[in-house]
């Protein structure tokens, strides 16, 4: 029997364009403009100058607090600008600009971590640290300090391999190509939290990944794999642990308070690669698909390089799309411009028609209640839409809106076509400041 979750939805997934693609390399950048936050929490701090010249992989700018990442430089060459540049979250962000100079020589001190430290959970954890390595689907939250947040009080370690966001199959191809990998780092990780055991879902649309996994394991790895209902937002942390472990997460609480970590497939590798190979994070897989997008790639693409670069290499759009999305289509950002760069945390880039992305004009509520049924953190999206919209933030509160995790199960299969999530983001955005200022 499948394991699944209450609510979500089942949109049209659009995987099939690029499934079947197997993982290429992008094109070499001229330049790449690499920001100093790519992660949640303070932005890194910049520790070369305009002039500099810099080695790939080498650290270009340090973690600035207890929940930050240090960058690195992914391609080598002459840093020729330390400036605000377009950002995907639509805003400029400060950058550090890179003129490749096309040799890739390596920064030499990364080197990997010896045997004995690979048995040790402190050096693994602080080697995970120094390569700027953050959550990889999407969240971008440090992973050392969520590792060591989680010391002494974990007791299962799940591996998200759900992938439940229509049109990206990245991290399906990861599975795919670099198993020997992920499951190399899903040890690591057992080591660092101190199991024999640790499980990876799956979603039902990609068996032949689950198949081949399995048939890369022994009895001895003490790796189990679930498949899991192919649903929308089952890759959500709360919902993956709800599926595959049947324990529900408190409001306003974290994983570890029910004993749960949970890592993306990609970081997982990345893992692999940052204690084996010495390897920060500098490349990132990335999908390219959608219907006005010529050619449907997954590519592994420098951090910081344009995405119009990416495009133009290959073959572009072949319809002007109404919309270009930084993500999936349920959580995705729009972009304004092609102006703005590959980030840690970028795993698709799509362009999307009017046909399958419908603009509509007219937004009412018809009190249907579908939304109630779907929203897969048990919220009353109706309500705190109308609380919201009225400004009755304090009514928003009492129904745990900032538990809302703005998957956009509610807009999806809104008959009424409201603008729910955007709403929301509102109200938790106006919530957090007044709380900020009350303290």
């Amino acid at each position: 029997m499948l394991r699944t979750f209450k609510g979500g939805v089942h949109p049209e997934d659009g995987k099939k364009l690029s499934a079947h693609k197997a993982i290429e390399p992008g094109p070499i950048p001229d330049v790449v403009v690499i920001p100093l936050s790519m992660h949640i929490g303070a932005s890194a701090v910049p520790v070369v100058a305009v002039g500099d010249h810099v080695d790939l992989g080498q650290p270009i700018a340090d973690a600035s607090g207890v929940i930050s990442a240090p960058v690195h430089a992914s391609v080598s060459g002459m840093v020729t600008a330390i400036e605000p540049r377009p950002h995907p979250n639509g805003i400029k962000m400060m950058s550090i600009v890179i003129e490749n100079d096309k040799l890739d020589t390596p920064y030499e001190k990364n080197q990997p971590l010896s045997e004995s430290d690979r048995k040790n959970p402190d050096a693994i954890t602080t080697r995970i640290g120094e390569c700027g390595i953050v959550g990889l689907g999407g969240a971008a939250f440090p992973t050392a300090p969520k590792i060591r947040s989680g010391f002494g009080k974990i007791d299962r370690l799940i591996i998200n391999g759900a992938e439940c966001e229509p049109y990206i199959t990245s991290g399906y191809r990861l599975m795919l190509e670099r198993t020997e990998e992920l499951i190399s780092g899903i040890r690591l990780l057992m080591t660092v939290f101190g199991l024999n055991t640790a499980y990876i879902g799956i979603e039902s649309n990609k068996l032949d990944a689950v198949a081949h996994i399995e048939s890369m394991l022994t009895q001895n790895d003490g790796i189990i794999v679930y498949p899991l209902k192919t649903k929308y937002p089952q890759g959500a942390e709360k919902q993956l642990i709800r599926a595959v472990t049947g324990r529900k997460v408190p409001p306003a609480s974290l994983p570890a308070a029910v004993g749960c970590a949970v890592f993306n497939v990609d970081t997982v590798i990345a893992v692999h690669h940052a204690v084996y190979d010495g390897q920060p994070l500098t490349t990132k897989v990335v999908t390219f698909s959608g219907d006005c997008v010529a050619n449907p790639k997954n590519l592994e693409v420098r951090i910081g390089t344009p995405i119009a670069d990416i495009l133009k290499d290959i073959g572009g759009f072949k319809e002007p799309p109404r919309k270009v999305l930084f993500g999936g289509p349920m959580m995705g950002i729009a972009q304004p411009n092609l102006n703005a760069q590959i980030i840690k945390s970028t795993n698709a880039i799509l362009g999307l028609s009017g046909t399958e992305d419908p603009l509509e004009t007219e937004h009412v509520c018809v009190h249907c209640g579908r939304c109630l049924s779907v929203c897969p953190m048990n919220l009353m999206p109706v309500y705190m839409y109308a609380h919201a919209e009225r400004g009755q933030l304090d009514k928003c509160e009492q129904l745990n809106i900032l538990d809302c995790m703005e998957c956009g199960s509610c807009s999806y299969i809104c008959m009424g076509r409201l603008h729910l999530v955007q709403m929301f983001k509102k109200a938790k955005g106006q919530i957090t400041e007044a709380n900020r200022q009350a303290k």
